[in-house]
């Protein structure tokens, strides 16, 4: 896996564990939220092996996208060099990394991209959110 760790104890982080029946962490989610919040950077997505292709990271993904929704995040954005197909089910779209860069500046995520070099190595995503208040 290739997924970025640093900053997830950042104030604007919001994180969620699925557990199974014996407690056990099978799945893990969460977002960054823009200082407007209007924005929302999908930290991640993460499921077991063995529960992968059952349709538990599509299931966690749409948990954090209602999350950030009812937060009041507009539009979701995401880096995936990898998991583009995945993605795409869940209605995302090959986006501007630098718009990207842009609408979530205070980010850690896009802070850490941008002092290590990262940034230009990534490919970006995004979808509007639908209002859960109608």
């Amino acid at each position: 896996m290739d997924l970025t760790l640093s900053g997830l104890d950042a104030p604007g982080v919001r994180l969620w564990l699925d557990r199974d029946a014996r407690g056990e962490i099978v799945g893990s989610t969460g977002y960054e939220i823009s200082a407007d919040g209007r924005h929302a950077l999908i930290r991640s997505v993460a499921v077991r092996p063995s529960r992968r292709s059952q349709g538990a990271g599509s299931s966690l993904a749409r948990f954090a996208l209602d999350r950030a929704a009812g937060e009041g995040a507009t539009t979701a954005w995401l880096f995936s060099r990898r998991s583009g197909p995945f993605w795409e089910g869940l209605g995302f779209e090959p986006a501007d990394r630098d718009d990207l860069a842009r609408a979530l500046a205070d980010t850690h995520q896009v802070r850490l991209f941008r002092q290590t070099g990262q940034l230009d190595r990534e490919v970006a995503w995004s979808r509007v959110l639908a209002d859960p208040r109608g």
